[in-house]
């Protein structure tokens, strides 16, 4: 009997019955020899989207479609983070099929029935995603992908290592959401909110866990940026972990990672890219802080290179860069300031503001409420434009991307509980 075969009676049983189907292909093949995964030097792509990617994101999914081969590519898509994974399951397979892609569900996931580890070491399974073209990973929770995809003693799955080889000879590893937070190798676990996050420090095995690290280990990923204002979490993770780069992806958004390193920016809005090498921290201060960062807005269409640092922005940006030493709105005349800078896109919109002023510097406050207690400070976020600093307008719309503001953040008491004003 073919694979082909195989995988046409897999989806009949998996329609009435995922337990079914996951013992007949059990039965149907027996264990065979499978050869382990190799050092991450893939030819592949990464499609990392931030998460709440829509049906109707047809440059996303097209995308998505055209790495894995094109029309007819075979895909493997992997529900295991979703709550219900039959569900979300099928409809991904349908939503890639209408762009052209011959998706399959992959019955793999702690949420259906069976042992999910005797699901992921199943040879007939790993075949089937080894001669495929892709894999999409689906949203959720990103511990239940890995606890699917690792054995109990840490080890790969044998699933896992087909999925590095698909990688390595050149497919497409997407991911949404928690399928985007496994791209590095480290991914938050069971995080706690922004600010307590800034304020508590983060804990491996509680907050941060190992991710599947199919980007390498030196860039890391977050998700859902903008509209939750993740960025600020990204910071304590990476000065933890020794990240010196860091790739916050927004909602409806994908960040195409190539073999050569270099990232492009697709779909409804953008990404925030922060850099730690030349950052430091003050030992001596209580409470979390970072100076000398650097953030960067990638708007749609903009591309930034791993290796390199070259930043490159969209077709429709590239006559309209923005000259800080003349700015088109030079009489800004009161200070930048926000007074919510983890708000739904509320840093972007004063990096940009920022970029294109007779000023200096911006400052945003993130700070909780009285429920809080006196006792856990509030943050304050300095933007400061320096001789790197540069921003593009696009002609045709109103967006912008702004390239490497400094960023210095200190603890801050606000004087909690708050008087009125006389």
């Amino acid at each position: 009997m073919t694979l082909m075969t195989l995988m046409t009676l897999f989806t009949t049983l998996l329609a009435n019955s995922g337990a079914v189907a996951l013992l007949m292909l059990t039965l149907l093949l027996a264990p065979g020899s499978v050869q382990a995964a190799a050092a991450p030097d893939a030819k592949g792509s990464l499609v990392i989207i931030g998460g709440a990617l829509r049906a109707d994101n047809a440059q996303v999914w097209q995308r998505i479609v055209g790495l894995a081969g094109g029309p007819g590519a075979r895909i493997a898509v992997i529900p295991a983070a979703a709550a219900n994974p039959q569900q979300s399951g099928n409809r991904l397979v349908q939503t890639l099929g209408e762009h052209g892609s011959a998706a399959f569900l992959l019955p793999l996931a702690p949420r259906l029935p069976g042992d999910v580890h005797q699901a992921a070491n199943d040879p007939l399974l790993a075949a089937a995603v080894r001669s495929a073209g892709g894999a999409y990973f689906s949203g959720g929770d990103q511990g239940r992908i890995t606890h699917a995809l690792r054995n109990p003693d840490g080890s790969n799955t044998l699933v896992l290592d087909a999925l590095w080889d698909l990688y390595r000879r050149g497919g497409v590893i997407a991911g949404s959401s928690a399928g985007a937070a496994i791209m590095s190798s480290t991914m938050f676990y069971d995080a706690k909110p922004v600010l307590a996050t800034l304020q508590l420090g983060v804990e491996d095995g509680r907050d941060i866990a190992p991710g599947l690290g199919f980007i390498g280990d030196d860039v890391f990923i977050d998700q859902h940026l903008l509209v939750r204002g993740r960025f600020a979490r990204m910071l304590p993770v990476m000065l933890k972990k020794g990240y010196r780069l860091g790739l916050g992806i927004d909602e409806n958004t994908a960040a195409v990672i190539g073999p050569g390193r270099d990232v492009e920016v697709i779909g409804y809005k953008g990404a925030l890219l922060l850099e730690l090498s030349r950052a430091s921290v003050d030992s001596s201060q209580a409470g979390f802080n970072v100076a000398n960062a650097a953030i960067s807005y990638l708007d749609s269409g903009d591309r930034f290179n791993l290796a390199s640092g070259v930043l490159t922005p969209s077709a429709d940006k590239a006559g309209g860069k923005l000259d800080a030493a003349r700015p088109a709105h030079p009489t800004r005349p009161a200070p930048l300031f926000c007074a919510d800078i983890l708000g739904n896109s509320a840093v972007t919109d004063l990096m940009a503001k920022l970029i294109d002023s007779d000023q200096d510097q911006a400052i945003g406050l993130a700070f909780g409420g009285p429920q809080q207690g006196a006792a856990k400070p509030g943050f304050e976020f300095r933007f400061s434009r320096g001789v790197h600093s540069v921003g593009y307008a696009s002609a045709t719309a109103e967006s912008s991307s702004v390239y490497r503001l400094r960023l210095d953040v200190r603890p801050i008491d606000l004087g909690w509980p708050a008087y009125p004003y006389r």
